[in-house]
């Protein structure tokens, strides 16, 4: 199996590329889809009503994501506190899921051909790095990248502390690709255009890259 890990602030359009790799045939392993649904596990509930308290819950006991992101995006060594928490809750769960379905793709895998796409924020501090055959960096215009975040409902309060997560990140390798990881295994793509100028260059990538490798493990 070949995994593809992508990079890429929020609101670049991992999410699109991911979904051009889809309809060539991969298989995407979404951690935000992930993270939603572990907000629904009673146990993660019940530790995230603990820390965070009922403020965090509707009406229907189920986490807000919106009241919970108010509490751990911000500018305070408070917000920073909270977000390390939440993610020490969140974060095991999710990892734990992808690596179930990363070995189920993989003993589903008889001929080498199935092709995996991790769609992971900060997917190198994460540690996936080195699960990957091949880093898709992601790079988009600034100006229509803030619009997308705007346009989702992102304050800049949660702009600003996502932008203070990915530095971070940087500072720490990924920019956007660890120094250790080799160039012919990196591809980028450029969002800022149409979403047939996307799919174009994910195309390409599947067939400079993706198709040689299975063809070149079939043989």
């Amino acid at each position: 199996m070949i995994v593809i890990g992508l990079i890429g602030r929020i609101g670049a359009g991992k999410s699109t590329v991911a979904g051009c790799f889809a309809d060539l045939g991969a298989m995407v392993i979404d951690a935000d889809a992930i993270a939603h649904a572990v907000l629904d596990e009673p146990d993660a509930r019940g530790a995230i009503q603990a820390r965070f308290g009922s403020g965090v819950l509707g009406p229907d006991g189920r986490v807000v994501r919106r009241a919970l992101a108010e509490r751990v995006f911000g500018p305070s060594p408070a917000h920073a506190e909270a977000l390390a928490e939440l993610e020490s809750i969140v974060h095991p769960r999710v990892h734990d899921e992808i690596l179930r379905r990363l070995d189920a793709l993989r003993a589903e895998d008889k001929d080498g051909h199935r092709v995996a796409v991790l769609d992971v924020p900060l997917l190198v501090r994460a540690g996936w790095a080195d699960s990957c055959d091949l880093l898709v960096g992601i790079e988009c215009d600034e100006e229509l990248r803030r619009r997308r975040l705007a346009d989702r409902g992102v304050s800049a309060a949660q702009q600003a502390a996502r932008e203070a997560a990915w530095r971070g990140a940087v500072a720490s390798g990924e920019g956007p690709f660890p120094p250790h990881f080799p160039a012919s295994r990196t591809a980028t793509v450029d969002t800022s255009g149409s979403a047939a100028y996307t799919r174009d260059q994910v195309a390409r990538i599947w067939q400079t890259q993706i198709a040689v490798r299975c063809d070149g493990r079939s043989s």
